[in-house]
């Protein structure tokens, strides 16, 4: 499975609100061009996550967005989710019904099994755990095990 563009620059875009350390909203404008992000799209994912509650925007000069909670609350899965939907790989698996088969398939079995480890993977992480991620990438020097003179 491929994460979809969109979801890549959402997920992008929420580690930069979440790494901003300032207390202030970040403007569009500074998110698109640290994240390289074009801002018409970006102004889309903000609507949608917005829409669902996990930022909020504030007008005017000093205005932006910003995380409406913790970074430790707001799992990589439910940005997924606003953004794209289901996070099953199948109808089947996320529908009641959908295939008269699963009863009886082993496909089903299979379908269900990737979509719990998936989902598993994904509720578990949250902006904080990537926040962290990035700060250690950050605190790596750029020549490992180079000597300094």
């Amino acid at each position: 499975m491929k994460l979809s563009t969109k979801t890549r620059y959402g997920i992008r875009a929420m580690l930069e609100l979440a790494l901003n350390q300032s207390g202030k909203p970040l403007p569009i404008k500074q998110i698109a061009e640290r994240q390289g992000i074009p801002e018409p799209y970006l102004e889309q994912l903000m609507g949608a996550l917005k829409k669902d509650g996990v930022v909020c925007s504030t007008r005017g000069a000093q205005g932006g967005y910003a995380l409406t909670l913790p970074a430790g609350q707001i799992s990589i899965g439910r940005i997924i989710r606003v953004l794209e939907g289901s996070l099953a790989p199948v109808s089947c698996v996320e529908e009641e019904g959908a295939c008269s088969h699963s009863d009886h398939c082993a496909m089903h079995l299979l379908y269900d099994r990737i979509s719990r480890g998936f989902t598993g993977v994904l509720e578990a992480i949250t902006l904080a755990d990537m926040v962290a991620d990035q700060r250690k990438l950050n605190a790596k020097p750029l020549c490992a095990g180079s000597a300094q003179s």
